[in-house]
C-alpha cells in the first residue's frame, strides 16, 4: 500500500457533454490525476472536439476492467466520476458494475476510497450542452432523481450538483490528504 503523498486522484468521465468542458477545465488544474473514460465518453469527448492532456488515461477496453486492481494496490486516494450520466449512476445504486466506470466505483467502495461524483441528472429541468455547443433542456426522469437521492445515501460517496461544488470538495479532499501526509511525517519523526 503506498502512502498519501504518493496516491494519485483518480476521475473517471461518462458518455454525457453535460459540463464535460468545466470538467476537463478542473482536471486541467490539478497534479497526479489519472482519467478513465467509458467506452462513450472517449466517443463523446471526441463528438464533442475536446482533449485530454492529464497522466495516465485508461480506456474501457476489457471485459474484466483490468485498470480497477490499481485500487487494490493503493494507487488512489480519491475517485471523482465527473460528468456522471444517469446510466452510470442507475448501475451504481443497484450494485451493477459491468463496466470500466461502475467497476471503479464498486473498487473504490471496497477498498474504502471516497468517491465524489458529478451526476447530471440532479434536478426537475436543467440545461445541458449538447454536441456543436447547442444548449438543450432535459427533464430527468423520477426513477433518475430517485436514483441519485439514493446513491446520495452510499457510504464514502458524495454527490454534488454544480462545477463550484464539484471543485469546492475535490480542493477539501485533496487538502484532507495533504494534512494526512503531514501528520504521518510528524509521527514518524516523532
Amino acid at each position: 500500500m503506498k502512502n498519501t503523498s504518493q496516491q494519485r486522484l483518480a476521475w473517471a468521465i461518462t458518455g454525457s457533454g453535460h459540463y464535460l468542458r468545466e470538467c476537463l477545465d478542473i482536471i486541467h488544474t490539478l497534479n497526479n490525476v489519472d482519467l478513465f473514460l467509458s467506452k462513450a465518453a472517449a466517443e463523446v469527448l471526441q463528438q464533442y472536439g475536446y482533449k485530454h492532456n492529464v497522466g495516465k488515461v485508461f480506456q474501457d477496453k476489457t471485459a474484466s476492467s483490468v485498470p480497477v486492481e490499481l485500487f487494490y494496490l493503493g494507487h488512489y486516494h480519491s475517485l471523482v466520476i465527473a460528468p456522471a450520466t444517469s446510466n452510470t449512476i442507475a448501475k451504481m445504486v443497484c450494485g451493477i458494475s459491468d463496466n470500466l466506470v461502475t467497476n471503479l466505483y464498486a473498487q473504490a467502495g471496497k477498498t474504502r476510497v471516497p468517491s465524489i461524483i458529478f451526476a447530471c441528472d440532479t434536478a426537475p429541468e436543467l440545461e445541458s450542452e449538447a454536441p456543436r455547443e447547442h444548449v438543450v433542456k432535459v427533464y430527468p426522469r423520477n426513477i433518475d432523481l430517485e436514483n441519485i437521492a439514493k446513491i446520495k445515501t452510499f457510504e464514502a460517496t458524495t454527490v454534488v450538483d454544480d462545477m463550484q461544488s464539484l471543485n469546492a470538495n475535490i480542493q477539501a479532499r485533496l487538502q484532507a490528504i495533504v494534512q494526512t501526509t503531514v501528520h504521518a511525517t510528524a509521527q514518524t519523526k516523532a
